[in-house]
């Protein structure tokens, strides 16, 4: 019985979020020749919701690779990705602060998805599910906006913010899971690793 998972994420929110409910897990990084970001490109007319199951079983099946190459011990592989939809246009990684700053005044009091999927590669099983949360952004002021999207803790993030940072302050209401819009919905990811109830 294996002991530990495989991630297949450089994102340390994962990571915590893993600790947080116990899983051993060793990490599953691309290769320096392995264009992990062009996975994450969105195709013409694809929803928000197609787009992350998408993209996710596209990781998982580059990382089920990777293992395969390294030679690797067998253990399950989990990825996740995360994206966030304001109706149906998907907001992705901002390249720079003004592309943040932009995403921001388009958040600024309205209500948008975020959706993030979890996938399981165990033996030649695919497990994979998608979570989804609302969030409703106060009104932001351009002060706001601007001293966010220069901070620096947008650019690694979908929608242009971290709700686990300063961000979460925007926040005015949640719907859903918080786990699941930090990266990791983490009662969807108990169940794919069928975790035991504590």
């Amino acid at each position: 019985m294996n002991t530990f998972v495989y991630l297949a994420s450089k994102s340390p929110r994962r990571q915590e979020l893993l600790r947080q409910i116990g899983v051993d897990f060793r990490l599953l990084l691309p290769d320096d020749d392995e264009d992990a970001e062009a996975l994450e490109a969105v195709r013409a007319h694809e929803s928000p919701a197609v787009y992350v199951k998408r993209v996710v079983l596209a990781k998982l099946d580059a990382a089920v690779a990777r293992l395969a190459r390294r030679g690797w011990p067998p253990a399950p592989v989990l990825t996740a990705d995360t994206t966030v939809a304001l109706g149906g246009a998907i907001l992705g990684k901002p390249a720079d602060a003004a592309q943040a700053a932009d995403m921001l005044r388009r958040l600024s009091g309205r209500t948008h998805r975020v959706l993030t999927a979890v996938a399981l590669a165990r033996s030649s099983r695919r497990e994979c599910v998608v979570n989804v949360s609302r969030v409703t952004f106060a009104r932001l002021t351009r002060a706001q906006i601007d001293a966010y999207a220069r901070s620096g803790e947008p650019l690694d993030k979908a929608g242009g913010y971290g709700i686990q940072g300063a961000a979460g302050a925007f926040a005015r209401r949640i719907e859903g899971s918080y786990s699941g819009i930090m990266g990791l919905p983490l009662y969807e990811t108990a169940r794919l690793l069928r975790l035991p109830a504590r």
